[in-house]
Formats: structure tokens, sequence, C-alpha cells
């Protein structure tokens, strides 16, 4: 391509920190002068913003620019996260792409892009600590929802996931630049932020009197901030669930009563080839002690059926422990052998059509507990943030603070907490009813 782009289009997959990466991506184009196209199609240069995690992914990038390419289209095309990180190299020679672009090194994408324009393709996976956030310019425009990235990458080596290799060594960001960012994005229109990491409850830090910091501490900085409604966080990792985060939970009015604690399997012996780092019972007390503080909290997880040598007992393990817990949502996935993983040389592999009876007898399970959960909570009173208009004339979206969508007939406008009756429980979302205020 011989001249510069005057439109982009950035299509993230994957964790919400793809999300938030995806939208610094787009801030960096816009602030060279380009315009955000709505679909791929029209676009002068496409970001593919890449998901590692599972299976066939690197296929799927292949697959994707086969499609922006079809018909002699030939817009840029970026591929930027975790499969340019694993795949660089290779990516540049199968699918001559014009830039490469890791998830630690995208602050550098208008100059990627300018040399690609000029003629030279660009790859760069560089690992460097924390240096593109001193790069990236401050928000200055948000939705009432805004995702907030607090700490990158992974020291737990679970023998599944390529995350340590892709993000890099854990690294926490400064408390200061923290504050910073949370300001603007509040300033810029944020009710609520979910501070996000690949373990975000390892997040450690220096505040402004010098004090070491966790991430209690994080959040009860922010719980000061003006403006600023609600706080989430994740991913979490049961090993870093410090008792001063639990106690956050009882003691910091805006911190959701929701929480998302990965377990992935039932069984020890899985949980111990998983190198996970905890038991069973050790997460199912841990629970216990964030119920204690906060009984009303909402609970997700995730969970990896079919890892090698899954008995059918180990997995009978496994819906045992959805059956004690309960759990308001979660995530689930027939185990996909990553290449450079441990996991992925192991013996025992799990046949498909068994793995596949396996998810389905699984998601069944979590599916009754998530509308158990909905139907429990008819009837309660409760604040919900509106993000959105929803389909029906009138009608608004937003969350509740246990993270359920629930649909409502008002005037409220996106931004607006709005005080609601639940009124009815459908298999994935509320039903509620604005509560108007008694005249005086």
């Amino acid at each position: 391509m011989s001249t510069s782009p005057k439109s982009f289009h950035v299509k993230s997959f994957g964790c919400q920190m793809n999300v938030y990466d995806g939208e610094r991506m787009a801030e960096l184009m816009a602030a060279q002068g380009m315009t955000a196209a709505a679909d791929a199609g029209d676009a002068d240069l496409v970001v593919l913003n890449t998901c590692h995690i599972r299976e066939k992914a690197t296929e799927k990038v292949y697959s994707d620019i086969g499609r922006l390419r079809k018909g002699g289209r030939s817009p840029m095309i970026a591929v930027a996260g975790c499969v340019a990180q694993a795949e660089g190299e290779e990516i540049v020679r199968r699918a001559k792409v014009d830039v490469v672009v890791g998830p630690q090194a995208y602050h550098n994408l208008p100059e990627l892009v300018r040399a690609a324009a000029a003629g030279t393709p660009s790859l760069d996976t560089d690992m460097p600590a924390l240096s593109k956030f001193g790069a990236l310019a401050p928000r200055r425009r948000s939705g009432p929802t805004a995702f907030l990235t607090v700490q990158e990458g992974c020291d737990k080596f679970c023998t599944y996931c390529v995350v340590p290799y892709t993000r890099g060594a854990e690294v926490s960001r400064p408390w200061a630049a923290l504050l910073d960012e949370a300001r603007a994005l509040v300033d810029a229109g944020a009710r609520e932020i979910t501070l996000l990491g690949q373990n975000v409850n390892a997040w450690e830090g220096v505040d402004e009197a010098g004090r070491t910091q966790g991430l209690d501490g994080l959040i009860r900085a922010l719980d000061r901030l003006p403006g600023l409604a609600r706080i989430r966080y994740t991913t979490s990792h049961p090993n870093d669930m410090a008792q001063g985060l639990i106690d956050a939970h009882g003691d910091v009015e805006k911190l959701m009563p929701y929480l998302h604690l990965p377990v992935q399997s039932g069984s020890d012996r899985v949980l111990r080839a998983m190198n996970r780092s905890h038991t069973r019972d050790g997460y199912l007390r841990l629970l216990d002690r964030v119920r204690a503080v906060r009984p009303d909290i909402a609970l997700s997880g995730d969970f990896i059926v079919g890892f090698p040598g899954e008995t059918d007992e180990e997995f009978a393990d496994t819906l045992r422990l959805v059956d004690a817990v309960g759990y308001s949502q979660a995530f689930s996935f027939k185990y996909s052998p990553r290449p450079g993983t441990p996991a992925a040389d192991y013996a025992g592999a799990v046949p498909a059509e068994v793995m596949d009876a396996r998810l389905q007898q699984l998601q069944a399970s979590l599916l009754r507990d998530q509308q158990a959960f909905n139907a429990a909570a008819v009837g309660r009173t409760t604040q919900v943030l509106i993000e959105r208009r929803a389909k029906l004339p009138g009608q608004m979206l937003g969350k509740s603070p246990w993270l359920q969508s629930v649909h409502l007939l008002t005037d409220a406008q996106i931004g607006d907490l709005v005080e609601v009756d639940l009124v009815a429980a459908g298999p994935v979302s509320m039903s509620g009813v604005e509560r108007v205020a008694a005249a005086a």
C-alpha cells in the first residue's frame, strides 16, 4: 500500500483485556486523524486483535485474512494480540500481512502502520514491562462502563495455558497512573469501572504515602473518587485472594457483589495436573469466607472439561462442586491443547465425543443454577445502571449489582442509576419496573 489509511476497524476476540486493548488501539488510530468504520469491509486498515486461548486460533486468523481479501479488496491488515505474539514471524511469512504487533507493543501501532504504508511490513513482538501504558494518551471518552487494566501477565504457569508465554510475567501498573486513568474515565462519563488483569488480585503497588498496597487498597482509593458509582474486578486466581480483598467486599459499598473466581475442575488430581496450586476444599472454604462478609454475592467461574486423563468420576467431582457452589453464571470449555504448553504433551487424551457430552452436561447444570439465581432475585429492589437501549420502543437495558442484564421501560438515560423492582426472571436476564419516588 502506497498511501496511508484514512479509516480503520478493530475486531477484538477473547477476553475483556483484549476488549480494553482494542479500545486503546482504536484511540491511537483516531489520534492519527483516522475515522472509525463500523464494518471491516469499509475500512482501509483492519486490526485483528486476536486471542490464543482456544485451539485453531491461528487458523482462524488466516481465515479472517482470506475473507478480508475476498473480491480483490486490499485493506491494510494488522494482526495484534496473543496470536501475533505467539506466531508473529509465521504470520508475516505465510499471510504476508502488513503489520504484526504483540499485546505489549501495540502503543507502537501508528509508527508500524506508517512504515507499512511506505512499503515496509512491520513486526513488533517485544515485551517491555508496561512501557505501552506510558505511551498511551489519557482516556477522553467513555460509556457508562469502562475497563481499566491494572495488571498484566501471569506467573502461575497452569499447564494448559499460553498466557505466560504471550503476555509475559506478572507486572502491576503504578498506583498514581491507575488513579489518574480512573479519574480520566470518570471525567469522560464512566459510572462503573472494571479493573482487569490476567491475575488481577495479584496487583501490588505503592501509594502516595509510600505504603505497599494490594488490590483492596486500590479499590478503597477508587471508592473515594467522586462520580464513580461502581467498581468490579476480573479475573482472579484463588491463591491471590487475600483477606484484605475479601474484607473489601463487606466494607466498600461501591464494590459490586460479584466475584469471578475460576476453579477449572472439581477433582484434586486434575487440579494438580493443571498446576492450579489449590484444592477443591480450599476453593470451597475460600468461597465460604467471601460469603461470610457478603452473603448476597454472585459467584462466577471457569471450567475445563476433558483435560488429559480426566475420568468419569473426576468429571463427576466437577459436577458435585457446581452443585455445592450454585454459580450465578460461568464459562465452560472443552480442553484445547495449546502448542508449547506442558499439557499438550500429556497422555490420556479424552475422546471428542466424551468431551462434547461432558460439556453439555456441565452447561446444563450451570444454566440450571443461573436460572435459580435469577429467580431468587425476583422481588428485590436494587439499582440498575442503564447501559444502552434495548430492542423494544422505550425499553432500556442495564446491569444489576450482580451483573444480571435487566430490561425495563424508563425515561432514564444511558449512564443513569435507576431504582428498580426486579419482577421477572428469564433464562439469562431479568425484567424490572422503575420505582417512582413518592411525592413529598
